[in-house]
């Protein structure tokens, strides 16, 4: 328990400490936020300007420095590892994306088949490794391992739960603070759930290094608790691709060490429900010609019905954290289910 209190405080401590060095050092560089002229439509998004983003770069350092300082008298474990290095490849395609935003003063970044290339390239070193090196269970799983082996598809079915997550998060960084106080509480979720695989290894032979995988969540719990001090509305600074896209990396790779990937699509609900909103207007509007919402993501829906940011933001983490609840809920309920004891 220790470890994982050590590396959310300390995942914490740094982005809190750390971030207004960021702010400054991104400011003074111009790295300012580009607003898409579709947002521009709503007029709190124009205050939004030149705000510094690429604050993922915290993130991710919080969550590094974290998880080696919880291990200065231990080893890493393969699996510790392996979630790391997806968070940092896939926030590394991130800031490629944002450095190009910065670089040629436009609201669009990487083209579509070069991110989903480094997407693809990051999941597949994962998927790999994963199987092959920390021998994670290739059955497809929703609170534990099923019956059915994907076996040779487990590459294609690990890209596919990285892109539609990464993808999740960044739709949902549209608002101040709404990513980063979500993904926190997902966090949250898969602290609880690799410790108590942990502390229940009888029930769950099928996890490798739970308690390490418990850590790097902690560590990504407090480093998205301290930015979300400078992030929160009205926010200093913003994760940009870089946050959006490693935070979903990181939680992609979480729901595959514990075994847990379709119970992902619960705990993560909103990212679910706004990349859902997204589908549903490009159907509407390419088969059906007209838009089912006004603005999607959803999140930008609301604000033209005329609620305020803060109140879309606080009631979306309201369903976050229902889902997230939701989803710890079905996890202890399968672990009595199969006979746990509390």
């Amino acid at each position: 328990m220790r470890p994982i209190l050590l590396a959310a405080m300390v995942g914490l401590l740094v982005t809190l400490g750390g971030t207004p060095f960021a702010i400054r050092y991104f400011r003074a560089r111009g790295y300012g936020q580009l607003i898409r002229d579709n947002v521009g439509e709503i007029p709190s998004h124009a205050e939004k300007r030149g705000t510094p983003t690429a604050g993922g770069t915290m993130i991710l350092t919080g969550v590094i420095i974290g998880y080696v300082v919880s291990h200065v008298s231990s080893p890493f474990s393969k699996t510790g590892f392996l979630v790391l290095s997806v968070m940092v490849g896939m926030g590394i395609i991130g800031f490629i994306d944002d450095y190009i935003k910065f670089h040629h003063q436009r609201s669009l970044g990487m083209n579509k088949k070069g991110k989903i290339a480094g997407q693809l390239i990051v999941a597949v070193a994962f998927a790999l490794a994963a199987q092959h090196w920390a021998h994670v269970s290739t059955h497809l799983s929703f609170v534990r391992t099923t019956t059915l082996n994907v076996g040779a598809i487990f590459v294609i079915w690990v890209f596919l739960i990285m892109a539609a997550t990464t993808n999740g998060v960044n739709l949902t960084d549209g608002l101040d603070g709404l990513a980063a106080g979500s993904s926190a509480l997902v966090f949250a979720a898969y602290v609880v759930i690799a410790f108590w695989q942990f502390r229940h290894p009888a029930d769950y032979p099928f996890v490798q290094d739970p308690l390490d995988v418990a850590i790097v969540a902690a560590a990504g719990l407090g480093a998205c608790a301290g930015f979300l001090w400078w992030n929160a509305a009205p926010a200093k600074i913003f994760m940009g691709d870089t946050g959006s896209l490693a935070l979903g990396g990181a939680l992609a790779a979480l729901a595959i060490m514990t075994s847990t990937q379709l119970l992902l699509v619960i705990l993560g609900g909103l990212f679910v429900l706004e990349t859902t909103s997204v589908i549903l207007q490009i159907i509407g509007f390419h088969g059906l010609h007209r838009r089912v919402f006004k603005m999607a993501p959803l999140h930008h829906h609301f604000e033209l019905q005329g609620w305020p940011e803060f109140t879309v933001i606080v009631r979306f983490w309201i369903i976050a954290g229902l889902a997230a609840a939701l989803g710890l809920g079905l996890f202890y309920a399968d672990f009595l289910a199969h006979g746990g004891i509390g």
